[in-house]
């Protein structure tokens, strides 16, 4: 079982061995949403079929989102219909990749492991590394599958609320990591959100920082040391990860563990949903 990463040999001999798999592309362009179709039906891993970040892994009301923000956490009961719809069953071993930096699928890892699925997998160097193997590729839609009976488990990811954040601001038990570009939270520029600027006391560790010039996740010691720099001192285990809207987070969070971590909570909302709420502080520089 492949719980955080898989590499693309690695994919290759489990598609070889026929085991209960599914490998979902979820590549993505908070620009132009309607390209992520556009990239998948162009070229995608023979076989994997599509998770939008907008339609199968976002809410689409209130009524049926857990938090806010620009990128809400569905319920995860509607989750659950929406692998069922894509015909993933319990049984399988999910692959998760896109062509973003591994920006978009860490979504899919996280929400699966919060839905009691722990054998899920984000596929180091993205596309550009399965291309670089000799990988096969797709095109065109995705082949229908039939519904799955999917089932969910216990959680194994947990995601805290705005008022948990603020009810902890500042304070020793809690340490913010903030997962978006350094001009986003020095608040020099700001092209999504009401207000410029951070949560104040966060840290910043963009999320690009994880990856070496290949594109994969740099080696768990130089995270370790990495981390370590940046929590000077700090207990590991106060760490909330959190990003714009809760998606390019997820790589902080998946490199705080493959540097021997446990699981740090994520804070879905983000920022997205903190400068939206009346009466929070933010800060500059």
């Amino acid at each position: 079982m492949y719980t955080h990463l898989i590499s693309a040999h690695q994919l290759q001999a489990l598609q070889a061995s026929g085991a209960p798999l599914m490998v979902f592309d979820c590549s993505f362009d908070l620009a132009n949403p309607a390209q992520a179709d556009a990239m998948f039906a162009s070229k995608h891993i023979a076989g994997s079929v599509q998770a939008h970040l907008d339609r199968d892994l976002s809410a689409h009301s209130a009524a049926d989102a857990v938090n806010g923000g620009r990128h809400p956490l569905p319920k995860r009961e509607l989750f659950a219909q929406t692998l069922r719809r894509l015909g993933f069953e319990n049984t399988m071993q999910a692959v998760v990749y896109d062509r973003n930096g591994a920006n978009y699928c860490g979504r899919l890892w996280w929400m699966l492991k919060w839905a009691g699925h722990d054998a899920v997998a984000v596929l180091d160097g993205g596309l550009a590394a399965w291309e670089a193997a000799g990988g096969a590729l797709g095109s065109g839609p995705a082949p229908a599958r039939p519904p799955s009976g999917f089932q969910l488990g216990l959680e194994l990811r947990r995601w805290v609320a705005t008022q948990d954040v603020a009810a902890r601001l500042e304070q020793p038990a809690q340490t913010l990591i903030d997962a978006r570009g350094a001009p986003r939270y020095r608040g020099e520029v700001e092209p999504l959100d009401p207000i410029a600027g951070h949560i104040p006391g966060a840290l910043n560790r963009p999320f690009t920082d994880n990856f070496g010039a290949d594109g994969r996740f740099k080696p768990a010691s130089q995270l370790q040391a990495e981390f370590d720099r940046l929590l000077a001192g700090r207990d590991p285990a106060t760490v909330v990860h959190h990003c714009g809207s809760g998606v390019s987070a997820v790589p902080n969070l998946i490199a705080m563990e493959l540097a021997g971590h446990a699981p740090a909570p994520l804070y879905a909302g983000s920022y997205s949903e903190w400068s939206r709420t009346p009466g929070l502080p933010t800060a500059q520089g």
